[in-house]
């Protein structure tokens, strides 16, 4: 059997090890991207073309993909002038690989559908070293024929491929999980940075803690940083500040709030107006180390 064409739109570290991946594994692709450099190392490998609208790649395309840093981003690039809604043929899927806000992707699956495509969420663990190995892990949702159909290429992207249920379920999920990382990064981190003002020693804190239930490897990215120096959780102060005002957001939106959430985003916020925007997350421990009353 063939393998469907896809169109994949964002090539930054995570989207164009995702590319490769495809590549390697024998698809067609066309690619669109604002940086020139990332597309050329695409059409570099052969069996890809360059789109030069959205219109454009999602017309060529059985699976739309897409891998963005925002919600306005992606819904620009569906509903806008040359977007995807216009060009895309009934039959395909597109499949949104970031992490956006569930009512955005529930919206955008309502206007697909009318236009007979289907749509599946599916955010991504692990780092930009598995994508390129098709080892995500892939956490996806949406009408379960459209699911059944592009998991197989799912499988080719993901070692661990998990099926959510309903379309925005997969962002629900990804959201979650991310306040409850990034909660316990900002918590572990200001320890380290009280602990220090204490005149507790910063390693004696991390084997004492680490002794126990505390330890995890969230735990350890902190030490890294705060005992070691060393900053090496790929993921930085500003893509978490960007999920969990989604979180909050999502939250709000369920008629209800979320008091842990809001005092993480505030101090990521504070972290991000100082100029740390672009430092992994366990670098909060320099602000938490010069914060004042």
């Amino acid at each position: 059997m063939n393998k469907p064409v896809i169109g994949f739109i964002g090539l930054g570290l995570m989207g164009g090890n995702m590319v490769e991946n495809l590549q390697t594994r024998g698809y067609e692709l066309i690619v669109m991207d604002l940086n020139k450099d990332a597309v050329g190392a695409v059409l570099a490998r052969g069996n890809a073309t360059e789109a030069s609208s959205a219109k454009e790649l999602a017309a060529g395309a059985d699976i739309v993909m897409l891998c963005l840093t925002t919600s306005d981003v992606v819904e620009k690039l569906v509903y806008g002038e040359n977007g995807i809604l216009e060009g895309i043929k009934e039959g395909a899927t597109l499949i949104d690989f970031g992490t956006s806000i569930p009512a955005s992707t529930r919206k955008i699956g309502a206007a697909l559908a009318e236009k007979g495509a289907g749509m599946v969420d599916a955010p991504l663990g692990r780092t930009p070293a598995h994508a390129k190995d098709g080892l995500l892990n892939i956490m996806a949702a949406g009408d379960k024929a459209t699911f059944d159909k592009v998991k197989p290429v799912l499988d080719d992207q993901g070692e661990n491929v998990f099926y959510l249920g309903a379309l925005g379920a997969g962002h629900v999920t990804k959201l979650i999980n991310n306040f409850m990382g990034m909660t316990t990064v900002c918590t572990m981190s200001q320890a380290f940075a009280v602990a220090d003002r204490a005149g507790v020693d910063r390693q004696q804190l991390f084997d004492i803690m680490s002794a126990g239930p505390s330890n995890s490897p969230f735990m350890q990215f902190c030490k890294n940083y705060a005992v070691d120096g060393v900053s090496d959780l790929g993921f930085s102060i500003a893509n978490a500040n960007k999920d969990l005002g989604y979180f909050v957001k999502m939250v709000e939106d369920m008629g209800t709030k979320a008091a842990i959430a809001e005092s993480t985003s505030a101090n990521l916020q504070a972290a991000f107006d100082a100029g740390m925007g672009n430092g992994n997350v366990p670098e909060i421990f320099d602000y938490f180390m010069k914060l004042e009353k």
